[in-house]
């Protein structure tokens, strides 16, 4: 079991949350990003950066994740490739992608892309609040706690 992290986009926050949870129960963590990362401080953390270019550091998560793994990623096309591939992912905002969410999230992704080009709509999610952190350290704890059990 490892757990990958989609780092260009993460929040600081979450990565420490991630590197916490990674010594508590001793699971190895790789970010993955296309600039360069600052070092965490344990042997459990690796980083990989990847070649600049659209979607290359979801190419390379997507090819390197196993189903046991944890994928943590802002991105819905990468985490539709991931649950399709029967893996686990989740947002940094604490919302699981699903075989049966995340069609949806990723229609929707698309309309609102379609809409923000036409100058329909502009912006986009939210600023990261202290609820999202909350969200995010509840639901990773639960899933890394079943996966932790289901994988040893």
């Amino acid at each position: 079991m490892k757990i990958w992290i989609d780092a260009d986009a993460c929040p600081r926050v979450i990565k420490e949350m991630v590197f916490r949870a990674s010594e508590r129960l001793k699971v190895p963590v790789c970010l993955v990003a296309n600039n360069d990362l600052s070092r965490a401080h344990s042997s459990l953390v690796t980083s990989v950066r990847v070649k600049n270019g659209f979607d290359v550091a979801d190419d390379y998560i997507a090819e390197h994740a196993q189903a046991s793994d944890l994928v943590i990623t802002a991105d819905i096309p990468l985490a539709a490739r991931i649950v399709e591939n029967g893996g686990v992912a989740l947002d940094p905002r604490g919302e699981l992608y699903t075989e049966e969410n995340v069609g949806e999230r990723l229609s929707m992704r698309n309309l609102m892309q379609e809409l923000r080009a036409d100058g329909l709509v502009q912006g986009g999610p939210g600023q990261f609040s202290l609820t999202d952190r909350q969200r995010f350290a509840s639901s990773m704890d639960r899933l890394l706690t079943r996966m932790v059990r289901e994988n040893r």
